[in-house]
């Protein structure tokens, strides 16, 4: 946890050029210079992209109405974490943590039915990287801030109390100080820095995977994204279990279940999941991971139809986690993703501006990989 200080933001010391004077930015444009890092930091807070947007738009809201009485005596910058946690921490009250179906039960064989579909507040739900990451910046430090957002680490973030949550994020993600915390907060130094040591404890005991984030110039993530893809794409699942590592998980919310292993897994999509052979496969980012917007043949015969978001955690050369979200009205929108593919397997409408921006950041695979 300590290579996250200093790595995924600067502290709440004010920043150069963030004053309005004469001939400075406008209200709206210096609230809104902020809009990305708050979305992240609301995302960590509450597991859900949704809620974040909505939670920073009610920031925005708030800020604006208050701005003509801000007096400067903090940064702008700390004023508007201040509301943000704040609107946070409100609606945290009495709401149930969200989780991943690894949290909730063991593993299944691949017979087992279907279970009822959970509703979507009881999920961690993916997040674009573009909506909750600053672009550009020290490639050490972008990777760093990936790291930050990753599913395990967002899911883990969610065993700890509200408030503690947004210490531990405020201090290791975001490297602020804790006497800067505890002005955030409303109380003392000792109390943040008890807080922070029992968040640190909870969260080591939940044991977090790790997993390599997206890596673009990195030859071998970008070689083993293309053998992913070719053998999804062919179901070719002998081709496919040589990728996965031995104990590799795939997960299908909203749905609880979880299966286990090599055969599980091949089991499942020879079973209960064949109706994913002869998908084809987008490329996105999400949570600071490759990810993939799922296209399965379309029931009409004509094209191809979301199925699912696929995000994937690999470590050390293997796949080791495949988290497909099947919510695909909401999810596909979020991440600029076509609501259907031609026959070709193209778009058939363009993409919208937050898919350009994720594409930035998306891994960029091989000729005849289907390209967003």
């Amino acid at each position: 946890m300590s290579d996250l200080v200093a790595a995924c933001g600067t502290s709440g010391t004010a920043t150069a050029g963030e004053a309005a004077g004469p001939g400075g930015p406008g209200p709206e444009e210096r609230l809104e210079r902020y809009r990305v890092e708050l979305t992240g930091y609301c995302y960590r807070m509450l597991g859900s992209a949704f809620d974040a947007e909505d939670a920073v738009q009610e920031v925005m809201v708030r800020a604006w109405k208050g701005l003509g009485r801000f007096e400067g005596r903090a940064s702008l910058r700390t004023w508007l974490y201040r509301i943000a946690t704040n609107v946070c921490l409100d609606l945290l009250k009495g709401n149930n943590r969200r989780a991943r179906p690894m949290d909730l039960s063991s593993p299944q064989p691949a017979s087992t039915p279907l279970p009822e579909a959970l509703p979507e507040s009881a999920w961690v739900e993916p997040a674009p990287d573009g909506r909750v990451l600053p672009s550009g910046g020290d490639p050490a430090e972008v990777a760093v801030a990936r790291d930050s957002v990753r599913l395990a680490f967002v899911a883990a973030l969610q065993h700890l109390p509200p408030r503690q949550r947004a210490v531990l994020i405020l201090r290791e993600v975001l490297a602020w100080k804790a006497s800067e915390v505890a002005e955030l907060l409303d109380t003392t130094v000792a109390s943040v820095n008890s807080a922070l040591q029992r968040a640190r404890s909870t969260i080591e005991a939940t044991g977090a995977d790790t997993a390599e984030t997206v890596r673009p110039l990195d030859e071998e993530q970008r070689a083993l994204l293309e053998r992913y893809v070719d053998a999804f794409q062919r179901y070719d699942l002998d081709a496919l279990t040589t990728l996965l590592h031995e104990d590799a998980r795939l997960s299908m919310p909203p749905y609880p279940l979880w299966l286990r292993g090599h055969a599980e897994i091949r089991a499942w999509m020879l079973g209960t999941g064949i109706g994913c052979r002869g998908s084809r496969l987008l490329p996105v980012t999400a949570n600071g991971c490759p990810a993939f917007g799922q296209y399965r043949p379309a029931a009409d015969g004509h094209g191809y139809e979301p199925w699912a978001l696929q995000v994937l955690e690999i470590s050390d050369g293997r796949i080791t986690g495949l988290n497909a979200f099947l919510d695909t009205p909401h999810l596909f929108p979020l991440f600029g993703l076509p609501p259907r593919l031609g026959p070709d397997g193209n778009a058939l409408v363009p993409d919208n501006a937050v898919q350009a921006e994720e594409t930035e950041e998306a891994p960029q695979l091989g000729v005849g990989v289907p390209q967003p």
